[in-house]
């Protein structure tokens, strides 16, 4: 029994000596991992706020009837360049019944005071030529029959106008045709002919008629978050990137920052304004939507290197060097500016150095 146990033994310590020679000469017949390197290099840099927002006129004018009624006609469709006095749309009256049925009274009234005051008028220059009165007195009788035929005139007129929208004195044209009241584009007529309006007075805003602003003075209103909006000020550098053109970036130079921000999904958010500088090249619609590129810092021709090569260890930043053929030696750098992608190396290595790609192989 004591020869079985010894012989298990040697097997045993025989059989994990081989397993341990087959397991070094697997582990040596493996290949050692090789990093690939990349150097530094000269570049500049750029830190930027980011704020989305649109192009827009700086004034659009809204033109609003003088009067109400049905549109008749127009002489404009959106895309017209237009100058002040310039037609845009006749309008037909259609007159309210009240109005109408207080001015024909007041005709009547009036044609009554006329009827009057011409008898009066008639018997007393009669009393008046053969000197019955003084012309004091006959003045008077003279002066209630003019005011008479000034009433008749006003009131015929006052019916002109709820009928036509226009008197003989002022001309028929007057109010009932809508006229630009500023030179610009038309960027929108948002009724059609038949369609019904109401003037503008103290009570109502009344109907647009159409849209008029001038398109070769543009900028751009966005919104920019709270955490941002310290770093900027008035008369900084912008970069405009229109979703509609694209390769195509336009500069602008910023003018308005809102004192008072908004909440707008949890976070704070700040109107800013900039002057678009126009490119006679191309041609900005209104309303197109862009992303604006604000330059906070920049550095010119700098030695760099990707951000992603950089390591951290208790919050230092450092990279590796290779020594000899795949041979890494640990290096403390001191970094600057950053865009996301590279950043600013201030010290610690040089442009000739091989700095390990810790996070990738060859």
């Amino acid at each position: 029994m004591k020869k079985f146990f010894g012989i298990l033994a040697l097997v045993l310590l025989f059989a994990g000596f081989a397993y341990t020679l087959y397991y070094l000469y697997q582990k040596n017949k493996q290949t050692p991992i090789e990093y690939s390197t990349d150097k530094a290099f000269h570049t500049n840099i750029q830190k930027k706020s980011v704020a989305t927002g649109s192009i827009i006129p700086r004034e659009e004018v809204d033109i609003k009837p003088q009067v109400s009624g049905i549109i008749q006609e127009f002489f404009v469709e959106a895309g017209d360049i237009i100058k002040a006095g310039d037609l845009i749309a006749r309008i037909k009256i259609i007159p309210n019944m009240l109005s109408l049925n207080n001015a024909e009274n007041r005709i009547s009234q009036a044609n009554i005071q006329l009827k009057n005051s011409k008898r009066d008028f008639e018997r007393n220059k009669k009393l008046f030529d053969d000197k019955v009165i003084a012309q004091r007195e006959f003045q008077q009788f003279e002066l209630n029959y003019e005011s008479a035929k000034q009433e008749m005139e006003a009131a015929r007129e006052n019916l002109q106008i709820v009928k036509d929208g226009a008197s003989n004195k002022s001309g028929k044209s007057a109010i009932t045709l809508v006229k630009a009241t500023v030179d610009g584009m038309v960027l929108d007529v948002p009724i059609k002919v038949g369609n019904q309006v109401i003037e503008s007075n103290n009570f109502n805003d009344g109907t647009t008629v159409a849209s008029i602003a001038d398109m070769s003075n543009l900028v751009f209103e966005g919104k920019i978050d709270e955490s941002e909006v310290g770093k900027i000020k008035e008369g900084m550098d912008i970069s405009l990137s229109v979703g509609a053109i694209e390769g195509k970036i336009f500069e602008a130079k910023l003018e308005y920052i809102a004192p008072k921000g908004v909440e707008e999904n949890g976070a704070i958010q700040f109107l800013i304004k900039a002057k678009v500088i126009m490119d006679s090249t191309e041609f900005i619609r209104a309303g197109y939507s862009a992303n604006a590129d604000i330059v906070l810092e920049s550095r010119k021709s700098v030695l760099s290197l990707k951000e992603s090569l950089i390591q951290y260890e208790n919050g230092k930043p450092f990279v590796e060097i290779e020594t000899a053929d795949q041979i890494f030696e640990k290096r403390d750098v001191e970094l600057g500016l950053s865009d996301g992608i590279n950043i600013e190396l201030i010290s610690g290595i040089d442009s000739m150095a091989n700095v390990k790609v810790w996070n990738g192989v060859k």
